[in-house]
């Protein structure tokens, strides 16, 4: 057996993927700035419909949405050594 062979595993396992727990803690983040924005807006999170939504709580739905596609973009993505 040749020794080189022993070390394909150890340099696979060497990059560990941490992109779910980032995933997680980054959509966190974005809830609770959501939160903060809709109680500056003078709202509760989660109680508004949406034909009814005045336009800053439409913004805040924009934040979110862009927050959410960037933790999705960068924290699934991307390895995490």
């Amino acid at each position: 057996m040749r020794p080189s062979l022993l070390f394909v595993p150890v340099l696979a396992a060497s990059v560990a993927q941490a992109g779910p727990i980032a995933y997680g803690i980054c959509q966190t983040g974005c809830n609770a700035v959501v939160v903060a924005c809709y109680a500056a807006a003078g709202f509760t999170f989660g109680t508004v419909a949406a034909p009814l939504a005045p336009p800053a709580i439409v913004a805040c739905n924009t934040a979110l949405g862009t927050c959410s596609a960037a933790c999705a973009t960068v924290a699934l993505l991307a390895p995490i050594p």
